[in-house]
């Protein structure tokens, strides 16, 4: 077991680095293509870490799937935005406070309201959907897989129209080109996509150890795909915040993490519809409904304009919540 927990360990920390190298890199893509701030977290950060992700899920359901690794990889798919919309705005507010000597602003954010507002309106809508088909069993559901694929599209084109504005964008030096102001295309690319490389491969290392230290502690499959996997697959866009927040590009942070849940909520659910019966269990609506909980108090903070780092804190008892009624309610 030593072992296990020593790649564990070494896992997170290449994780962490990996994550450094990709935000700088990405950053640098969204100059040289003209791309928006707000659609490089959105959009390019989130695309890149979680493509991923949804390639696991594509082969968890549709390639040699047993009935179990089908029920893991919709689990996943739930899971995944569970996380998304609990833990990691929670960690957005903790940074903000561990980080708020190093920022020029301290512990204000500095965020589009509006903007990020209309993001969590598409994801709540799209989710309603997605969680509303695992409730019934038709024979034409595969179909309306096609719908999320779509929804996933037109949230990428609405994105990537913004206009892109410089004037404020400050980018550290290309870690691997760090005496150059303006970096060559050639090498963004390939920091930029060696970082991709190393953290899906990393968080694959820990994705497995965690799933040993699990049938070790003999921790039922269900807890490790709604509970425990989804941590360790979210974990760069987790990290990716941390970085941002620390930079105080909170913009990103938050961005990664709306853009992010776009995804998880239209791309892997398409293939589990594609693939699986995608009904739900008690502990699958349970995940939505917390998930759904979590993100409307998250609407209500920023209808009101009252985003600060207690209240992104607090989205985080959603995921305490879930544990709590699967712990001690089981189905």
């Amino acid at each position: 077991m030593f072992g296990t927990y020593l790649a564990l360990i070494i896992a997170v920390l290449v994780i962490y680095y990996s994550c450094e190298l990709f935000i700088n890199g990405i950053e640098w893509v969204g100059k040289k293509f003209s791309v928006s701030e707000s659609a490089v977290g959105t959009i390019l950060a989130a695309f890149g870490t979680a493509l991923p992700e949804s390639v696991v899920t594509f082969v968890a359901v549709a390639i040699n799937s047993t009935a179990e690794q089908k029920d893991i990889g919709v689990g996943a798919a739930l899971g995944g935005p569970l996380v998304l919309g609990t833990i990691a705005y929670a960690v957005v507010g903790i940074c903000l406070l561990l980080f708020r000597s190093k920022r020029k602003i301290g512990t204000e954010i500095d965020i589009d309201s509006k903007k990020l507002s209309r993001d969590q309106e598409w994801f709540v809508s799209i989710f309603i959907f997605k969680v509303l088909l695992g409730l019934f069993l038709f024979s034409f559901k595969p179909i309306l897989g096609f719908l999320f694929l779509a929804a996933y599209g037109l949230y990428f084109y609405k994105e990537m129209r913004a206009e892109c504005d410089d004037t404020c964008r400050h980018l550290e030096p290309l870690k691997f080109q760090p005496r150059k102001l303006e970096p060559s295309t050639f090498w963004v690319m390939l920091q930029t996509l060696l970082a991709l490389v190393l953290i899906f491969t990393s968080s694959q290392v820990f994705v497995k150890n965690l799933e040993l230290v699990s049938s070790y502690f003999n921790i039922s499959p269900i807890v490790v795909s709604l509970l425990l996997s989804p941590v360790a697959t979210e974990l760069p866009e987790i990290l990716n915040a941390v970085i941002w927040v620390r930079q105080g590009k909170e913009t990103l942070a938050l961005g990664n993490i709306s853009g992010a849940m776009m995804i998880q909520a239209t791309v892997p659910s398409a293939f589990g519809i594609f693939f699986t019966p995608w009904l739900f269990d008690a502990h699958l609506i349970w995940s939505g409904i917390v998930t759904l909980l979590s993100v409307f108090y998250l609407l209500s903070v920023l209808k009101k304009d009252k985003l600060s780092p207690q209240r992104l804190i607090y989205a985080g008892f959603g995921y305490v919540l879930f544990a709590a009624i699967f712990i001690f309610y089981p189905a």
